[in-house]
């Protein structure tokens, strides 16, 4: 499935979008106004294409809107990606979690990303079909480490809410050594006020959609929609639509009520690593 545009150009389009609708303009009428195509305008609301920052300029005087921060979301809708420093350029989620302030993730059989120990994530990828290099996996592990140093930014914080299965505490990824290590990682980084940690336990029973995994992310401006990342066979999906937004957060809120209180979850966590 091909990946959609830039999460920042995204949201810089539907920035767009807003003040044309606010202003009570038809696509036809701004672009005419504009001296550009619908279609043009069109791509630029679905962040398909750069917004240059002339015609941010002339938008902001078409639409009677002045925002401060459209020059500087336009500047930045051009630049790089982090991640593009270490090789890796096609980043479906990771531009999105870049911008995040929380992030609520339901995961069944592997520990999640933000919380996963070094040993913990080079076995799993060294377990992928894909063989990387040594530099290939190098960068990956990098990448990875960087984005879970936002969760002890005091700068940038990222709110965590990660509701684990007991499978994935007891499925030995590595060796057992590492198993233990990134068990002791979960209960320190537990206690960090960014973190949320929730273990459903095997004695729970089944939930409702047990086994389906997902991310729902949210951002800081009231304005920008969460966006749901779903991974799957063939690639991943990024749903930003309202009703699929409400059913993700219906179903992470009931899955988050059936799992155990982040201090069973640590009791539970120590319990395992006496085994």
């Amino acid at each position: 499935m091909p990946t959609p545009p830039p999460f920042r150009r995204r949201r810089l389009g539907r920035k767009l979008a807003r003040m044309r609708t606010t202003a009570r303009m038809t696509l036809d009428e701004a672009a005419k106004a504009l001296y550009r195509t619908k279609s043009t305008l069109h791509r630029l609301e679905k962040g398909e294409t750069i917004l240059d920052v002339h015609l941010a300029k002339s938008m902001m005087d078409l639409y009677d809107q002045y925002d401060p921060d459209l020059i500087d979301q336009a500047l930045r809708a051009r630049e790089p990606g982090w991640w593009t420093t270490y090789g890796i350029e096609n980043q479906g989620y990771i531009d999105v979690e870049t911008e995040a302030s929380a992030v609520y993730e339901l995961s069944f059989m592997v520990i999640t990303g933000l919380l996963q120990t070094t040993g913990y994530m080079r076995a799993l990828f060294e377990a992928d079909r894909l063989k990387r290099t040594k530099r290939w996996l190098a960068s990956d592990i990098r990448v990875r480490q960087i984005r879970q140093k936002r969760l002890t930014d005091p700068d940038d914080p990222l709110q965590l809410h990660a509701v684990l299965d007991e499978a994935a505490l007891r499925k030995v990824v590595g060796s057992r050594q590492i198993m233990r290590e990134q068990l002791e990682h979960l209960i320190e980084i537990s206690g960090q006020p960014t973190v949320t940690l929730q273990i459903l336990s095997s004695e729970g029973g089944a939930i409702d959609r047990m086994g389906l995994g997902f991310i729902l992310l949210s951002f800081p401006d009231p304005a920008e929609s969460d966006v749901l990342y779903v991974e799957h066979v063939l690639g991943a999906t990024h749903i930003e639509e309202p009703r699929e937004l409400r059913e993700a957060r219906l179903v992470f809120d009931h899955v988050a009520s059936r799992a155990l209180s982040p201090e069973e979850s640590v009791a539970l966590i120590e319990r395992i690593l006496a085994e």
